[in-house]
């Protein structure tokens, strides 16, 4: 089966995770690499990745999927927060409403990535208000979590979870 890994990476962690995509896979069957092209519409599955912009994905991302029509689509992206899979599948509910009907999503992979360090520096900024460094604290413990992301073992479980969607007809 041909498919197209398509993605957009602000910082480089979706990226990543395009590169774990095209590492798992069958090379002889990718017909395209890289962000958002019309060109990757010919192929039968698209690998579509994002980072999360305003609790949901970019807005390149968002363009090129309500161009879809008739594809199975594997959505994986990153986001800064994370840690709850109830988040994650927020996010992914939110992504999934921009694919018109006719489009079949096969599979889904979200994890943590890392932030820009001028986010934390906006959260070191807050501690200086009483009424926001509480928030401000838990802010900052969530990015340097994110630091470590996306980690050897998120880009192991995303490569098992294309795996066994790309061995399905």
């Amino acid at each position: 089966m041909t498919y197209s890994i398509v993605y957009s990476s602000r910082t480089g962690n979706t990226r990543q995770l395009a590169q774990a995509i095209r590492e798992a896979l069958p090379t002889g069957e990718c017909l395209y690499f890289g962000s958002p092209d019309a060109q990757a519409l010919a192929a039968e599955r698209l690998y579509v990745g994002f980072w999360t912009d305003k609790g949901s994905c970019d807005e390149d991302t968002r363009a090129f999927l309500e161009k879809l029509e008739g594809k199975d689509v594997f959505l994986f992206g990153t986001a800064g927060f994370g840690g709850a899979p109830e988040y994650f599948q927020r996010l992914l509910d939110r992504v999934r409403q921009a694919l018109p009907g006719g489009n079949r999503v096969t599979g889904a992979f979200m994890c943590q990535g890392r932030m820009p360090a001028s986010v934390r520096e906006r959260y070191e900024r807050m501690l200086q208000s009483p009424e926001h460094k509480l928030q401000a604290e838990k802010m900052i413990e969530n990015f340097d979590q994110a630091l470590n992301h996306p980690d050897e073992d998120d880009l192991q479980r995303l490569k098992q979870a294309v795996s066994a969607v790309h061995a399905q007809p």
